[in-house]
C-alpha cells in the first residue's frame, strides 16, 4: 500500500498504543492525544478474555524459554534467574497457572510482565507482540481514533521524507562542510548511517520545496515543526539551515523530530530542536531510547548524557545503554522512561562548577517521585570534560569507570547542602538541618522516605558532632607522634590500616597486652592485609600461640606462629638483622617513633589501650552503617531507636577516645623532645627500658 506522497506505507495496527491506567486496567491509549481531544477519549479498556485467551495461546515457558534455559522439575519448569547471576536455579515457570516466580528477586508475572522486564517493553508493546504471535485479532479503534491515527500517519511519513532529504544532502557537495565536522569529531560512516545523521542546506527553504514538489502540503510542514511561519506575514522559512541534522526517534525507532547542530560559530542557537508537536513531546522521551534499551536491560544499567552527539559518540565506542535528555529539565515521564531502562540510571555531568549546579537542580525533580527500588546516580567528569571528551581521550573503560564510582542520590543531597551551609553558627546549623529534612520530605514513598529520615538524623548528628570536634582533630593531626587517624564515619567505608599495623606490631612487642585483652581482640575485625595474608588471620593465629604458650617474649612469635604468617609477623614487627644494625621490631619503632625512647610503662598501655578502642570504635561504626542499609522495609520504630542509641553511644565513644588521643599526644611530645644521649627502646614485656648504643640503632625508616 502506497501513501499519498509515494511513500511506502506500512499501516500499524491502532492497537500498538495499548496502555496502563494505574498500573492495572489495560486499555488502547494515544500517549499524545492532539490538541483539543481529551485524553480520556482515547482509552478502550480490553476485554479481560482478550488477554487470558492469548496467555492461553503461549505457555509461559515458551516465552520464557527463549532467554532462560529451563529443565522440567515436575509441574513446572526451572532455570537460572534472569534478574540476577546466580549458580543455583531459582527460577520458575508453571504452564498451568501461566505465571513464572524468581525467588532471587522476588519478582513474579505473567508473559506480559516477562517482556517488560527483560526486553524494556511497555504493556503495550507487550501485548501487541504477543498478540501476533499468538495470532490473536485486537480490537478495531473507533472512526474517531483511526482518524486521528491517520493524521497522525501522515506527520510520520512527512518527517520519514525530511530525514532521508537531509541524509541525501550530506553526501552532497554542500554537504561537505557537515562532513568535516562529523569527521573531525570522530564520527564514522557506519555511525553516521546507523543514526541516520545528515545536513540541512544553508538556504532559505530547501526542505520546504523539496516538500512541496513531492506534493506535501504546506499546513502538513508546519505542523510537522519543519518550517516557520513570521507572524508579520513574510514568507514561511526552513526551521533547520546550516546545521548537522540528528533525527529524532520515539520507542519504536520512528522519526518525530530533528536536532540541528550549528556549524558557524556565530550561528545561535548552538543546538536547536524541533518544537512540540503532535509526535514529538520532548518532555516525554530520551534520545536514543529505543537502540538502549535491550543493552541497558542486559546491563541493569543505563547511563544519561547532556547532548545527543554525546550519546552518539558513547554508542559509538561501544558505551550502547545510552541515552540523552532533550535539552529539558527532567520530566516526570522522563524519569519513568529511564526507570523502565533500569531502576538505577547514571546521570552524567561535566566536573566543573556548573555540572555540579545542574546536578543539584536535578535532585529536587527526582526526590517527589523516588519510590523503593528505583533510584538514580551521579557521575561527576573531570574538570573541562563532557562525555565525548572523556571516551575519545581515555577510552570507553575509563568513562566506565566514572560511572562505576557515581554517587548516590543520597550523596549528592549531602554534597548540595555542605556546599550550601554556613555551619559557623547554632542557627546556621538549625537551617541545615531544616533544608535536608526539606528535600527528604518531597518523597511520596514512605518506607523510602523513613529511610532517608533515618539516615539523614544519623549523619545530620555524626557531621555537626566532628564540626564542633574540629580544633581537637587539628591538634592530633599536627602531632607527629602518633600515627594519622583517618576520619569515622564520613559515609564511605572507614579504614585505619596504619593503625592496624602500628597496633599488631605492640601486640608482638608486648605479648601480656595481648594476654590481658585476650577477648577483646578476638572480637575486633581488622581489615587489612600483607602478601595476601589478612590481618584477621594473621591475628587468629597470634592468639592461638597465646593461648597454647606460655608467651613471655615477641621471640616467642617468631618462634611458634605458623609459616605462613611469618612475613607479615616481620612487617608489623621487625626481625633483627645479622649485623645488629636494626633492633627487634624496627618496622614497629619506624612507624611509632616515640616506642624509641625512655617512656614509662603507663604511657604504652595507655597507647595500647586507645588504639585498641579506636579500632573497636570503627567495628562499631560499621555495625550502624550496616545496620542503616539493610534497614528492613517493614522495620518499626524499635529497629530505628536502636540505631540511634547505636549512635550515641559511637558519639560518646568518640568524645572519651579523642580526648584520650589528645592527652597521649601532648604527652608523648613531651618524652621527644627529651635529648637522650642513647635511643631507647621499650622492654619486650613492658616491665623496663634497655638502652641501645647509638651506633647499633640505625635511624627509623618510614614503613608503610
Amino acid at each position: 500500500m502506497q501513501g499519498p506522497y509515494n511513500l511506502p506505507r506500512t499501516r500499524l495496527p491502532v492497537e500498538r498504543l495499548v496502555g496502563l491506567v494505574d498500573g492495572s486496567a489495560p486499555f488502547m491509549l494515544c500517549s499524545i492525544p492532539p490538541a483539543g481531544l481529551n485524553r480520556d477519549s482515547w482509552n478502550v479498556r480490553y476485554p479481560p478474555h482478550l488477554l487470558d485467551e492469548i496467555r492461553a495461546r503461549l505457555p509461559v515457558s515458551a516465552v520464557v524459554g527463549r532467554k532462560v534455559r529451563l529443565k522440567k522439575a515436575g509441574r513446572e519448569w526451572r532455570g537460572l534467574s534472569p534478574f540476577n547471576a546466580e549458580k543455583t536455579p531459582s527460577f520458575y515457570a508453571n504452564d498451568q497457572k501461566g505465571f513464572y516466580h524468581d525467588f532471587s528477586s522476588g519478582k513474579h508475572g505473567d508473559i506480559f510482565t516477562f517482556l517488560m522486564e527483560t526486553e524494556g517493553l511497555s504493556f503495550p508493546e507487550a501485548v501487541e507482540r504477543l498478540a501476533g504471535e499468538a495470532g490473536v485479532d485486537l480490537p478495531k479503534a473507533s472512526p474517531e481514533m483511526e482518524r486521528v491515527v491517520e493524521r497522525r500517519r501522515d506527520l510520520y511519513d512527512v518527517l520519514e521524507m525530511a530525514c532521508r532529504f537531509f541524509e541525501k544532502q550530506l553526501t552532497q557537495p554542500a554537504g561537505q562542510r557537515a562532513l568535516a565536522y562529523l569527521d573531525g569529531r570522530g564520527i564514522t560512516g557506519e555511525t553516521r548511517r546507523e543514526f541516520r545523521m545528515g545536513y540541512a542546506p544553508d538556504a532559505r527553504t530547501a526542505l520546504f520545496d523539496h516538500l512541496v514538489k513531492e506534493g506535501i502540503e504546506r499546513d502538513l510542514i508546519l505542523r510537522a515543526g519543519l518550517a516557520i511561519e513570521p507572524e508579520d506575514g513574510r514568507s514561511l522559512y526552513d526551521r533547520f539551515r546550516g546545521r548537522v541534522i540528528i533525527p529524532i526517534q520515539d520507542t519504536r525507532g520512528r522519526v518525530v523530530a530533528f536536532g540541528g547542530r550549528a556549524l558557524a560559530p556565530d550561528q545561535q542557537p548552538k543546538y536547536l530542536n524541533s518544537p512540540e508537536t503532535e509526535l514529538f513531546r520532548k518532555g516525554e522521551l530520551v534520545f536514543n531510547g529505543h537502540r538502549a534499551r535491550q543493552p541497558a536491560h542486559e546491563a541493569n544499567s543505563a547511563i544519561v548524557v547532556e547532548g545527543y552527539l554525546d550519546a552518539i559518540s558513547m554508542y559509538q565506542a561501544g558505551i550502547r545503554n545510552v541515552v540523552a535528555t532533550l535539552g529539558t529539565a527532567f520530566t516526570e515521564e522522563q524519569i519513568a522512561l529511564l526507570w523502565r531502562l533500569a531502576p538505577e540510571p547514571v546521570i552524567c555531568f561535566d566536573g566543573d562548577r556548573a555540572g555540579r549546579n545542574a546536578a543539584f537542580r536535578v535532585l529536587d525533580r527526582i526526590a517527589p517521585v523516588l519510590k523503593t527500588g528505583f533510584t538514580f546516580r551521579f557521575a561527576f567528569l573531570p574538570p573541562g570534560q563532557d562525555p565525548d571528551d572523556a571516551v575519545r581521550q581515555a577510552g570507553p573503560d575509563a568513562f566506565r569507570a566514572i560511572v562505576d564510582e557515581a554517587k548516590s542520590f543520597w550523596d549528592v543531597i549531602w554534597l548540595r547542602e555542605t556546599e550550601a551551609a554556613r555551619l559557623d553558627s547554632e542557627n546556621g546549623q538549625a537551617v541545615f538541618e531544616k533544608r535536608i529534612n526539606e528535600v527528604i520530605g518531597q518523597i511520596a514513598d514512605q518506607t523510602l522516605r523513613r529511610r532517608y529520615e533515618l539516615t539523614a538524623r544519623l549523619q545530620v548528628s555524626d557531621y555537626l558532632w566532628r564540626l564542633s570536634k574540629r580544633n581537637v582533630i587539628a591538634r592530633l593531626r599536627d602531632t607527629t607522634a602518633l600515627p594519622t587517624v583517618a576520619r569515622l564515619f564520613s559515609g564511605e567505608p572507614t579504614r585505619l590500616i596504619g593503625l592496624e599495623r602500628v597496633f599488631l606490631g605492640m601486640c608482638v612487642h608486648f605479648p601480656d597486652l595481648v594476654e590481658q585483652n585476650r577477648d577483646r581482640i578476638a572480637s575486633m575485625n581488622f581489615r587489612g592485609e600483607h602478601d595476601g595474608t589478612p590481618f584477621q588471620n594473621f591475628v587468629a593465629d597470634l592468639l592461638r600461640v597465646i593461648d597454647e604458650d606460655d608467651t613471655r617474649s615477641f621471640r616467642d612469635f617468631y618462634n611458634l606462629l605458623s609459616d605462613p604468617f611469618f612475613p607479615t609477623l616481620n612487617f608489623v614487627h621487625g626481625r633483627e638483622d645479622r649485623e645488629g644494625r636494626r633492633p627487634w621490631g624496627h618496622n614497629l619503632f619506624a612507624r611509632f617513633p616515640v616506642l624509641q625512647r625512655a617512656v614509662p610503662e603507663r604511657f604504652v598501655e595507655e597507647c595500647f589501650a586507645n588504639f585498641m578502642e579506636l579500632l573497636w570504635l570503627r567495628d562499631l561504626e560499621d555495625e550502624l552503617k550496616d545496620g542503616v542499609e539493610s534497614m528492613p522495609p517493614d522495620a518499626d520504630d524499635s529497629y530505628s531507636l536502636w540505631l540511634v542509641h547505636l549512635q550515641q553511644d559511637i558519639l560518646e565513644n568518640r568524645e572519651r577516645v579523642l580526648h584520650k588521643e589528645l592527652a597521649l599526644a601532648e604527652e608523648a611530645t613531651l618524652y621527644q623532645s627529651v635529648r637522650n644521649d642513647n635511643l631507647v627502646a621499650a622492654d619486650p614485656r613492658g616491665m623496663m627500658l634497655r638502652q641501645l648504643p647509638l651506633d647499633r640503632l640505625e635511624p627509623p625508616k618510614e614503613v608503610a
